[in-house]
């Protein structure tokens, strides 16, 4: 299974409840295929993630979200804790929270709208579709 940390929920007083934010973790990763791992969610002011946007991708001023990707979707040897990273997310800066995770989400497992042809927005909008039945 996979384990999700959230941090942060103050700065979301009308977003989705960390119990909302857990599983639709696990249902994109199940998605993909990857039965287990640790993710950390956090949720930060846009001076925090502006830094880590700088430091990390070389880019001013804030995003909505950032992924930051240790182990890979890949399981790695028995009995290590497998680790999948981290999802970076600021609410003032994101209009969809949900779709935010579920992108972040996407990031970690491997996937990069950016070069994959679509292939990645297509399947974000096809879960966020989902999450909001």
């Amino acid at each position: 299974m996979v384990d999700v940390e959230v941090l942060g929920t103050a700065l979301l007083p009308d977003g989705p409840r960390p119990a909302q934010i857990r599983r639709l973790c696990v249902e994109v990763s199940s998605h993909l295929g990857v039965p287990d791992g640790h993710v950390a969610v956090e949720f930060v002011d846009a001076a925090h993630i502006a830094r880590l946007n700088g430091l990390h991708r070389g880019k001013e001023g804030a995003t909505d979200v950032l992924s930051f990707p240790i182990d890979g979707p890949l399981p790695g040897p028995p009995g290590v804790p497998h680790e999948l990273g981290d999802i970076v997310i600021c609410p003032e800066h994101t209009s969809d929270v949900t779709e935010a995770i579920i992108h972040g989400m996407l990031h970690l497992l491997g996937m990069d709208h950016e070069v994959d042809g679509g292939e990645m927005l297509a399947l974000q909008t096809e879960m966020l579709a989902r999450a909001r039945r």
